[in-house]
């Protein structure tokens, strides 16, 4: 073990591996400067995807240092967003912060994201860190504004902020990072009011499911949630380069159960021992962290599976802890698979081959009854399509927001416009045909007129 531990001592914090591809952000991403206090935070709009950054260095001041020491936070870099809220629907915020590529990290390099309401409560907390391969890497943490029956904080309509801070050693970087912010909105159930709190998240097989085994199938992982690549229970075959990470989404309706593993290659050589090399992230629609599985790499092929899971269940939310609480939205999960920079030093700049295994278990089961769309329209519906960021953009796909299936508007149009199109072209063959009878009718009776016995 001493040994290991001195071969990945000598190993760089980071490795700027050639042809990386950037971090994907959405097509139609908002801009949205951060704030360094309360005062100033840009609204931000559940349904749109927004592009900000996180300041590189030096504490934030003004209000935001003030609201900062009352909430015994850290002393890192912080932005500041806002939400205007109703007191109906659960509200969460999904914010992904990307270091440069090649950056030198620490192990404790990451961000906190929290909620909070106008009068500094704290409505929810997450945070992520690069961790022990201090390989730079998207990092997702999110916020939540959640309605619980019996809860006293943070169910009132009103303002509410989206705090995002940069945690770690001071010091560990001077870049800015970018950041994606995503918040979503989810409808409560239609009949929340008189069945009041669901029931547990009940029992599950717990047992670990054999992985599929077939032909691999290629694929390409996208560079970013936006750009996932769409993938189904069965084996898929891909490459990557190390640095680089690659996101992919399964489609998984409620009572369904996910299970996965990913295999990496050998490599060509074998020169040490990287230890975390490789990660494979388990996501849920709101981009939070479901469950997770990391392994070293030492140049012969590894095998990471992720931990069983539970099926998707509403009442998962009432659950203790994750992986269960997460689980409660049927819709995109992520799979996002992570191989450190530290490995191009060791073993080459590859690529090396990846075999992701996804298995779908369970029965689907009917959706829990909610009361309207949540926004964007369709979020939490099994091939649900891209978020529409828009007023504008909804207008275009023919759908108001809670009325509806996308396209309803503009295929009644359709019919409204073909039906008009068609009468008309029939009222005009008919009086061309009335025309062409009396033209005809009148000819006749000049003939008889000319020819009486006839």
């Amino acid at each position: 073990m001493l040994e290991v531990a001195a071969v990945v001592s000598s190993v760089p914090a980071a490795v700027a591996a050639p042809d990386v591809p950037a971090y994907a952000f959405a097509d139609d991403v908002r801009s949205a400067p951060a704030a360094t206090g309360t005062t100033g935070a840009v609204r931000l709009e559940p349904g749109a995807t927004y592009r900000s950054s996180l300041p590189d260095s030096g504490r934030s001041d003004g209000d935001g240092a003030a609201q900062g020491e009352g909430q015994g936070e850290g002393d890192g870099p912080r932005a500041y967003y806002r939400l205007e809220l109703d007191g109906s629907s659960n509200v969460y915020v999904s914010v992904t912060a990307v270091p440069r590529a090649g950056a030198t990290l620490a192990v404790g390099d990451g961000i906190s994201v929290s909620v909070q309401d106008a009068d500094s409560t704290r409505c929810s907390s997450d945070s992520v860190t690069v961790g022990s391969s201090r390989s730079p890497q998207p990092l997702t943490a999110w916020g939540a504004r959640e309605l619980r029956p019996g809860k006293g904080l943070c169910q009132k309509s009103g303002t509410y902020y989206v705090v995002v801070e940069r945690t770690g050693d001071d010091g560990s970087g001077v870049d800015p990072w970018e950041l994606e912010l995503a918040p979503v909105s989810e409808a409560p159930l239609a009949k929340a009011a008189a069945t009041g709190v669901p029931d547990g998240p009940g029992t599950w097989d717990s047992a670990t499911p054999t992985p599929p085994v077939a032909e691999p199938e290629p694929v390409r992982g996208g560079a970013g949630f936006a750009e996932a690549a769409a993938v189904e229970q069965g084996v898929w075959s891909d490459e990557i380069v190390p640095g680089q990470t690659l996101f992919y989404k399964v489609p998984l309706d409620w009572g369904r159960q996910l299970s996965a593993t990913v295999d990496l290659g050998s490599a060509r050589k074998n020169a040490g021992y990287v230890v975390d090399a490789l990660d494979l992230t388990l996501y849920n629609p709101v981009r939070a962290d479901v469950q997770d599985a990391s392994i070293g790499y030492g140049g012969s092929q590894k095998s990471a599976a992720l931990p069983p899971v539970p099926p998707v269940r509403y009442a998962n939310r009432y659950a203790p802890t994750d992986p269960t609480e997460s689980l409660r939205f049927a819709g995109a999960y992520y799979l996002v698979v992570h191989l450190a920079g530290q490995v191009a030093d060791r073993f080459g700049e590859g690529p090396y081959g990846l075999t992701l295994r996804v298995r779908v278990g369970g029965s689907t089961q009917a959706a829990p009854g909610y009361a309207r769309q949540s926004v964007p329209r369709g979020f939490f519906d099994v091939g649900a399509p891209d978020p529409v960021p828009s007023a504008a953009g909804r207008t275009a796909l023919g759908s108001a927001p809670g009325t509806g299936k996308p396209g309803d508007d503009q295929a009644m149009k359709a019919v409204a416009v073909g039906g008009i199109g068609t009468g008309s072209l029939l009222l005009t063959v008919l009086g061309v045909w009335t025309l062409a009878a009396r033209r005809r009718a009148a000819a006749q009776m000049r003939v008889n007129a000319q020819n009486p016995t006839a």
